[in-house]
């Protein structure tokens, strides 16, 4: 938690309860089903909670808005993204009910309201989105054909809609074809060595009907 006051220093009380409640709700279904490796149970803040935060360092979201988390994982951005942002309506989707399951026992357990989850590939989900946020889950060329036509028309931020996506190494090559793409580095937001080669991945989309 101590990382989190020190870079989201304005967090509400409930905020800092729910964050605090994450430690014990994944130790716990972790040893039921297991969706987070044992190091990073142990360094649950810095390499899961803080690297989801990162997206809100690019981008905060708006009241109302609508977020799709692909391939969410055990939650991840989404949950702590939803923490965050306890206005804002966050779409968890992920292919491996198992993972889904754990979330949903997070999400109950943290008595998240903003949060809603399916268990189906990101193709069979209908709806428009502000933002499609996700972790590694896939090469961008492949991510953006799974989202494809799931972006709202009207953009209400100071972003224009799309994908934000975290990412880590060398993109150059698996960026080529997306001029419009901006990659921020998160070591410019975060201090600690663990950031130096993670990335925020900033690609605008157009509407698609």
């Amino acid at each position: 938690m101590e990382l989190l006051d020190k870079y989201f220093p304005n967090l509400t009380a409930d905020q800092k309860n729910k964050f605090e409640k994450l430690q014990d709700l994944y130790e716990d279904w972790n040893l039921k089903i297991n969706v987070v490796s044992r190091k990073d149970i142990d360094e649950l803040y810095l390499r899961h909670v803080l690297h989801s935060l990162g997206i809100a360092k690019v981008q905060q979201f708006l009241p109302g808005a609508s977020i799709l988390d692909v391939g969410t994982g055990g939650g991840f951005p989404g949950i702590p993204l939803a923490i965050l942002h306890p206005e804002t309506n966050f779409h968890l989707v992920d292919s491996i009910g198992k993972k889904i399951k754990v979330v949903n026992e997070v999400v109950e357990g943290l008595k998240l309201k903003n949060v809603h989850t399916t268990n189906a590939r990101v193709e069979e989900v209908p709806g428009n989105y502000d933002f499609i946020v996700s972790r590694a889950v896939a090469a961008m060329p492949t991510f953006v054909h799974w989202t494809k036509g799931k972006i709202a028309k009207e953009s209400k931020h100071e972003l224009r809609n799309g994908i934000l996506y975290l990412k880590g190494g060398d993109l150059s090559e698996e960026l080529a074809e997306y001029r419009t793409a901006v990659i921020y580095d998160l070591q410019d937001f975060f201090e600690e060595e663990f950031y130096e080669t993670k990335k925020v991945v900033y690609l605008p989309l157009k509407y698609k009907k």
